[in-house]
């Protein structure tokens, strides 16, 4: 029950989801690994990500983490149903969460999600909530450039302003009321998203669903932690030093090491 949770990501993204769990479940220790060496996932191909997921998979199996998080939408779509077959613990990706939360929160059936090229082009969140319920309308915009931005951490820039607002003028003009921020980055956009939408749309954030998910997935299987050691590690295939720095400021205090993975190796 005390072993770590494994959490992976592109890159940055992903801290959005381990905040979560650490707020939501502050006994549990987290083993997180980005792929900073080889972002963004959205722009490259199913096979590509699939690739790279069981790479990292594999390393974090190294660490002996009792159940995996795919925190990333667009590897949560092209890889989670083959890891499922080939890992014996625990695995879950981003998508199933905030996909029902949004399907709830819709007054007037239409759902907007912004994403990634790979995410959006795979049609999983507008499988999933057709899946909930089948006569909802689902609007999706690909959001190619908002990765790089908050890798480049101009999450407050006039720049990404103006992108954000080019993305979703389509969505504003066929009035949605919910919109799925489908991709881990973009909750560190949420007050740019917020401003320009406006209050009547409910943003939905994939990171605080999951970590929902996640407790009660680990409480169903008896793989909660008790009042152990917590300890959490971070590691990255690059640009160890800028990650630090970066994830500081989205967890302060809770990054203090970040390790290198030559997760070619796996």
């Amino acid at each position: 029950m005390n072993l770590p949770i494994g959490v992976f990501d592109s890159g940055v993204g992903g801290l959005t989801v381990a905040k979560e769990i650490i707020a939501q479940m502050p006994n549990e220790s987290i083993v997180y690994f980005g792929d900073t060496a080889r972002v963004p996932y959205g722009s490259k191909s199913k096979d590509t990500i699939i690739k790279y997921s069981g790479q990292i998979v594999k390393f974090l199996q190294t660490k002996n983490v009792k159940a995996i998080v795919i925190a990333c939408n667009t590897a949560s779509a092209f890889a989670l149903d083959i890891l499922k077959t080939e890992i014996d613990i625990p695995i879950m990706g981003v998508i199933h969460a905030g996909a029902i939360t949004a399907a709830k929160a819709t007054k007037v059936g239409r759902i907007g999600v912004v994403g990634t090229s790979g995410t959006i082009s795979s049609g999983i969140y507008e499988k999933t909530i057709h899946e909930i319920n089948s006569e909802l309308e689902v609007i999706q915009k690909a959001c190619p450039l908002l990765v790089p931005l908050v890798e480049e951490g101009l999450i407050n820039d006039s720049v990404t302003d103006e992108i954000i607002s080019r993305y979703v003028s389509d969505l504003k003009s066929r009035h949605i009321d919910s919109l799925v921020l489908g991709c881990t980055h973009y909750p560190l956009l949420y007050n740019t998203f917020r401003r320009i939408m406006g209050e009547g749309v409910s943003l939905v954030n994939p990171a605080y669903e999951t970590a929902k998910e996640l407790k009660s997935l680990l409480t169903c299987e008896n793989l909660c932690a008790d009042k152990g050691e917590v300890f959490h590690e971070f590691y990255v295939s690059d640009m160890a030093e800028r990650f630090s720095d970066f994830a500081s400021s989205i967890i302060p205090g809770v990054v203090k090491n970040t390790g290198v993975i030559n997760i070619e190796e796996f």
